[in-house]
C-alpha cells in the first residue's frame, strides 16, 4: 500500500504560481511512477503530468507544457507540481497518484494508476 497525501493548493490571481507537493508513505516510493491529474467541476479527470520513478522522463499535457514542472525527490518520498503563470482554466481540484507500471504507455491513463491521494484545490482568479 501507498499513502498519497497532497498539499500546497490555494487561491491565486492569473499569472501566479503554486507549488504542489504530494508525500508519500508506505511501499518504497522510488518503485512508482508518479502522475498529477485534475478535475474541474462538471469535467472529468484529466492528465497533467507525470514523471518515471528515476526522474529520467517526464510528460505533460499540452495545456500545461512549458508552465508546469513535474519533479520528485525520492529521498524526501515526494513528488512536486511546479506550476507557473497560471490561468483561471487552470481551476481545479488537483490529485497526485503512483503508478507500478514500468513504462511510458499508460502515464497519462488514470485508470492504470494504483495509488491515489485525496485531492487539493487549487483556485485561480481572473
Amino acid at each position: 500500500q501507498v499513502q498519497l497525501v497532497e498539499s500546497g493548493g490555494g487561491l491565486v490571481q492569473a499569472g501566479g504560481s503554486l507549488r504542489l507537493s504530494c508525500a508519500a508513505s508506505g511501499r518504497t516510493f522510488s518503485m512508482y511512477a508518479m502522475g498529477w491529474f485534475r478535475q474541474a467541476p462538471g469535467k472529468e479527470r484529466e492528465f497533467v503530468a507525470a514523471i518515471w520513478w528515476s526522474g529520467a522522463s517526464t510528460y505533460y499535457a499540452d495545456s500545461v507544457k512549458g508552465r508546469f514542472t513535474i519533479s520528485r525527490d525520492n529521498a524526501k518520498n515526494t513528488a512536486y507540481l511546479q506550476m507557473n503563470s497560471l490561468k483561471p482554466e487552470d481551476t481545479a481540484v488537483y490529485y497526485c497518484a503512483a503508478q507500478s507500471y514500468r513504462g511510458s504507455s499508460y502515464v497519462a491513463v488514470p485508470q492504470k494508476y494504483d495509488y491515489w491521494g485525496q485531492g487539493t484545490q487549487v483556485t485561480i482568479s481572473s
